[in-house]
């Protein structure tokens, strides 16, 4: 029975686009781990997930959007709740060069069966929130919380992985897909349509990965990595098909989730707990040298238990980041509004930045 059930993992499942009170903040006892998108004509959505008392087979994930720029949020408006022990979880938003939206996520049997897989619903018009979304689609093995890199070729990478850590590999009980243990780039050269997996980096002392890739000026690629120290690199000069022995990074961090993305001037920002062993301070930085040297950037939240950024920049150069906080206690989704000005002076300049903006919060 348990081996038909692990198989439910598998099949899709129908997006609840009229969920009730089971599914409201008041019901909830954990949330977290958010994701961000901007559509073009300025709604944005965001993404998390709750379910359970923490992470586990209840999980699912909840989509809401603003019409607003963030000042206000509507209720949940899409909630992907798998039938039975299956969870979903680690949620990615993406708005893709076509102008889609991409609302991707995981799916596992219990806490974690060794093998998972990315799945993926599109809503073609993001400024339109009551617009058709596709039927679900499994797109790779494994997990991908981070959103896919627009390669100067056109290509797209998506960076995704079978977890290598020991505790979770003994978890679920099979020895699954040890040739895809790695942090993985699938790509996809037809816009979506279909995958393949092309290269793998493997990072020593690499920690649910979490991976994220730049594309530099002569087109190679770094890929930074979540490590037990705080953030290693790989770098590939063949598009993502080979990649060099993974090693320690200079930017440190209390191994969590980081950000990292090339802004519309070409600077890179990086979002990570800035001179910290643990998840507070969580600041925003940018460099002006291909992330050789950064600045000492703009602190966003200087609280404990925040963690978990994800970000995108609208057409005019504001960034939104959003992570959460105390995810059992408090349960904050929270979102910082600024632009690289702000970030360059070390404080708020810009007449719209917003700091420690509510997007959700749990509990009665």
């Amino acid at each position: 029975m348990q081996l038909q059930e692990r198989e439910l993992a598998l099949q899709p499942v129908e997006p609840n686009l009229a969920p009730g009170e089971k599914y409201a903040a008041k019901s909830r006892k954990f949330q977290g781990i958010p994701t961000i998108e901007r559509a073009p004509g300025g709604r944005l959505w965001a993404a998390y997930y709750s379910g359970g008392d923490g992470e586990g087979p209840d999980n699912y994930v909840v989509l809401v959007h603003s019409g607003d720029d963030g000042r206000t949020w509507s209720v949940p408006w899409l909630v992907i709740d798998p039938p039975g022990k299956v969870r979903a979880f680690d949620p990615c938003l993406w708005i893709d060069p076509l102008g889609r939206l991409w609302l991707c996520w995981a799916q596992s049997f219990e806490m974690y069966d060794g093998r998972c897989g990315v799945w993926a619903s599109l809503l073609d018009d993001p400024d339109e929130p009551d617009g058709i979304w596709s039927a679900p689609r499994r797109i790779a093995n494994g997990i991908m919380m981070n959103k896919p890199t627009v390669l100067r070729s056109g290509e797209w990478l998506f960076p995704t992985a079978v977890w290598a850590v020991q505790w979770a590999i003994r978890l679920s009980g099979m020895d699954s897909l040890p040739e895809e243990r790695f942090s993985n780039v699938y790509v996809s050269t037809d816009q979506g349509e279909s995958f393949a997996l092309r290269g793998q980096a493997n990072v020593p002392n690499r920690f649910f990965d979490e991976h994220m890739i730049v594309e530099h000026e002569d087109e190679s690629l770094r890929m930074l990595v979540r490590t037990t120290y705080g953030i290693g690199e790989s770098h590939s000069t063949d598009k993502g098909l080979t990649w060099s022995r993974g090693k320690p990074t200079r930017l440190g961090g209390p191994n969590s989730r980081f950000y990292i993305r090339r802004l519309r001037s070409g600077r890179l920002l990086l979002v990570n707990h800035y001179g910290f062993n643990g998840r507070s301070h969580l600041t925003a930085q940018v460099s002006e040298d291909d992330g050789m040297t950064w600045t000492e950037g703009l602190l966003l939240d200087e609280r404990e238990n925040v963690s978990y950024p994800d970000g995108t920049e609208a057409a005019d150069g504001t960034i939104y980041i959003i992570y959460d906080r105390e995810r059992k206690l408090d349960m904050d989704i929270l979102m910082a509004v600024f632009k690289e000005e702000d970030v360059l002076a070390g404080r708020c300049v810009t007449p719209g930045a917003r700091l420690k903006v509510a997007v959700d919060k749990g509990g009665a």
